[in-house]
């Protein structure tokens, strides 16, 4: 694999990567958010990747392939004086683990960290080697 392919596998990584903490900023902000008036309640979203081949690269790149909301069931409180509360005094919440999210948030950070790294390996061999051929 040559520099330049490494610098844009590097760079499908990083962009995918963005999007995953972006989804997980957004579950982590509507942790706590209750169903609407019309019933529909937050449910926690994955990102989903899938390898991309780039022929002409010699190598494969990644990039999000959806983002699915998760099928687990709801989080209900018993909370009967809450506004939101139903006939039997419960209160439908977001399926969000706040814990799993932030484990989730470390993950997508390391790895969005440790692109940028390769990226930054691959531009200073770059650099050295155009040093080397000015001289």
């Amino acid at each position: 694999m040559s520099l330049i392919s490494s610098l844009h596998v590097a760079s499908t990584a990083l962009h995918a990567q963005s999007l995953r903490l972006n989804t997980i900023a957004s579950n982590l902000a509507n942790a706590d958010s209750t169903v609407d008036t019309y019933g529909n309640a937050y449910r926690a979203k994955n990102t989903v990747f899938r390898t991309v081949p780039m022929e002409n690269m010699g190598a494969d790149g990644v990039e999000v392939m959806s983002v699915s909301e998760s099928n687990a069931p709801l989080r209900r409180v018993y909370e009967p004086g809450h506004p939101k509360a139903d006939e039997s005094g419960f209160v439908s919440y977001s399926n969000v683990n706040p814990v799993e999210e932030m484990v989730n948030m470390i993950s997508a950070s390391r790895s969005y960290q440790m692109n940028l790294e390769a990226m930054n390996s691959a531009r200073e061999l770059l650099q050295r080697s155009l040093d080397i051929l000015g001289t």
